[in-house]
């Protein structure tokens, strides 16, 4: 695979697309643990791989969407669930996602005439200051590879321009991350191999087309919390925000005609924003629970024979 790729491609290479069933290839993965967009929420990856180690079962690939690549980061590079949640707090927080730019609100009154270009204007707008992002990233990651993690790692992005999905499967785990978490407005659109990419939520919040070459794929995705009332336009923002989302994610999960799968989405029992990190070890202890519900179920269909799909053919 070419180190970033949109979906079509990656079927016509055998990976495969939502409501297809490609040919099993020898090295097709048997299990696809497929993480969602949700920012903190998505932390709850954690507590579900904490529970999988426990009962001895390791994924043979991570896909991640936004902050699920972020938190699916971490099991791929070796690093133990159980010990993970530490450094995921210093990956995702306030801290993090508070860095204002004093220009953004300039270049949004004076739009293009403030970078001469509508282009670039689209190029480099964000309220937010991404400088500590790459800081961390590095920290945790250093100059890691995707293609050589010990757990292979597919990151969701989207390409800005054309809104098409794309798959970054090799080249650095740290601007592949980058890229997945540009959610418009807040942060810039990130440049992979001279493509400008932004949040993978925004073409497909639970990329479960991305694993379709797996036997089974577990799931886990949150819906976006809608605001109680609107008091003002960043709330109005939010609640048309979260219709989209979510339904684009109900959507993709009713239309995907892929292999078996596990599709978790748990209701939480408290409102959690999307940066609420002090929420991070309740959301883990969600995670924990979703996956000991599902583990006898999962358990049952590892032990199952594999079969093996008929070869499509592809005009």
């Amino acid at each position: 695979m070419t180190p970033i790729t949109d979906i079509r491609t990656c079927f016509r290479a055998g990976i495969g697309q939502a409501g297809t069933g490609p040919a099993r290839s020898p090295r097709a993965p048997r299990l696809a643990l497929v993480l969602g967009s949700g920012g903190v929420r998505a932390v709850a990856a954690l507590g579900l791989m904490q529970v999988l180690e426990e009962a001895g079962i390791r994924p043979d690939l991570i896909v991640g969407c936004s902050a699920g690549a972020v938190f699916g980061a971490l099991p791929a590079a070796g690093r133990q669930a159980a010990d993970s949640l530490h450094l995921a707090q210093t990956l995702w927080s306030r801290e993090i996602t508070s860095q204002r730019r004093r220009r953004a609100w300039v270049e949004m009154a004076l739009g293009p005439l403030v970078r001469g270009q509508g282009e670039q204007f689209a190029s480099r707008f964000a309220l937010r200051d991404d400088r500590l992002i790459m800081e961390r990233l590095r920290q945790a990651f250093g100059t890691l590879q995707l293609q050589d993690l010990p757990i292979p790692l597919r990151v969701n992005a989207t390409d800005a321009v054309s809104g098409q999905p794309v798959l970054l499967s090799q080249g650095s785990l740290c601007d592949a991350l980058r890229a997945s978490v540009a959610l418009p407005f807040l942060f810039a659109p990130h440049r992979v191999d001279g493509r400008l990419l932004v949040d993978g939520s925004v073409c497909d919040p639970l990329p479960l087309g991305a694993a379709a070459d797996a036997d089974l794929v577990l799931a886990l995705g949150f819906e976006v919390p809608s605001p109680r009332a609107v008091t003002g336009p960043t709330r109005l923002a939010t609640r048309v925000t979260a219709a989209l989302t979510n339904n684009l994610m109900q959507a993709r999960i009713a239309s995907h005609a892929g292999p078996t799968r596990i599709t978790l989405l748990p209701a939480l029992e408290r409102r959690v924003g999307l940066f609420d990190t002090q929420a991070m070890p309740y959301l883990v202890e969600v995670g924990r629970a979703a996956a000991r519900e599902a583990l006898p179920r999962l358990e049952r269909l590892l032990a199952a024979p594999i079969v093996v799909p008929r070869a499509l053919s592809i005009a």
